[in-house]
């Protein structure tokens, strides 16, 4: 069976995607990954790659578009309290860019079935079967159709879609569970990294979207870090002079493999890391801001598997807290062991052509 999967051009809606699509080629299934821009990195995993986003594509344009005819809805958004108006713009204008060149890439391809995630809707303008593939804790046929009824391309309605998030944080109708694996391409990973510290390890990352403040967690952590008896370790920071003597720093690193060595993550709220963080059973500490992160934020404190703070509430203390809290760590090996017994993306590849695909 031909499978294209197709994703939007960013890296964490990409990523998601590769544990299963590697899964299908191994099964024997011909796999052909669709995406652009920064995304197109996925390369590194192997499997074959098709640009399909024309290069006068940008996020930052279309976001100050929408935020200029809709600045209500953009305010909302910053907030986190967004609903789905100002994602379904941004990603139905993506989609619209990408519908042409990907549907030029299936006419000649013809694949059989279309495996895409919720916001990559021109998967689904194909006139082939398609199954969205959950990359958070929304719901994916919701976010799908949000951004589905602003596309200018009729859009066919999934054949199902494959839940990935674990059901004490999120339940949703229908679909197939999908165990989360996180995946964030090559890189080495430096040895004293990939070993147990001497004193509890905190990550501390931001997201690989640009965006305005995404440096300010990084900063409110180092601030305090003198005072917290643990060793910091800052993933691609925007200053690596001045730091205290138990702060680190590290350009890209595969945090999946580096999060088993480490007792503690602050991060920006993305759901690639919310998730991965959460099949690793580390506590985490999220900052809620714009667009999902919010909800991340609210979803994962609710569950008792981490906390939730904006920069300016970063403190000794907190910090303290996300490594000693044995609430915290109990609530994410919960959650650990609740994905771990999730259908893992090998199992339902050999389970693939018996999924509803009509």
């Amino acid at each position: 069976m031909r499978v294209l999967v197709v994703a939007a051009p960013l890296l964490g809606h990409v990523f998601p995607l590769v544990p299963l699509a590697l899964a299908l080629r191994e099964q024997g299934h011909e796999v052909v990954v669709a995406t652009g821009g920064e995304a197109l990195r996925v390369r590194e995993s192997g499997l074959p790659v098709e640009d399909v986003v024309p290069s006068n594509v940008r996020f930052g344009p279309i976001a100050l578009r929408i935020m200029l005819a809709h600045p209500l809805v953009a305010k909302r958004e910053l907030r986190g309290s967004g609903r789905l108006d100002f994602v379904s713009r941004m990603f139905s204008a993506v989609g619209d860019a990408m519908t042409a060149p990907l549907q030029a890439f299936a006419r000649t391809w013809r694949p059989d079935v279309v495996v895409h995630e919720p916001l990559a809707v021109a998967g689904s303008t194909l006139g082939v079967p398609s199954i969205v593939h959950d990359v958070s804790v929304f719901d994916g046929l919701v976010l799908t159709a949000a951004v589905g009824a602003r596309m200018k391309a009729e859009v066919r309605s999934p054949a199902t879609v494959l839940r990935t998030a674990p059901g004490s944080l999120a339940r949703f109708p229908g679909g197939v569970p999908l165990r989360f694996v996180p995946y964030s391409g090559g890189g080495e990973v430096p040895g004293w990294l990939a070993e147990p510290s001497g004193r509890p390890r905190i990550l501390v990352s931001r997201s690989t979207a640009p965006g305005p403040g995404s440096g300010r967690m990084m900063a409110a952590v180092v601030e305090v870090a003198e005072q917290v008896d643990a060793e910091f370790v800052l993933v691609r920071p925007e200053r690596e002079s001045g730091l205290p003597s138990n702060v680190r720093a590290v350009g890209w690193v595969p945090i999946p493999r580096v999060l088993p060595f480490c007792d503690g993550i602050v991060h920006h709220g993305g759901a690639g890391t919310l998730l991965g963080s959460l099949a690793a059973g580390v506590p985490q500490l999220v900052e809620p801001g714009p667009g999902d992160r919010t909800t991340h934020a609210t979803v994962l404190t609710a569950r008792g598997a981490g906390l939730r703070a904006a920069p300016r509430e970063i403190t000794a203390a907190l910090l303290t807290r996300l490594i000693e809290d044995s609430a915290l760590q109990r609530a994410a090996g919960e959650v650990r062991a609740e994905i771990a017994a999730m259908p893992s993306p090998a199992e339902v590849a050999e389970q693939w052509e018996s999924l509803p695909q009509e």
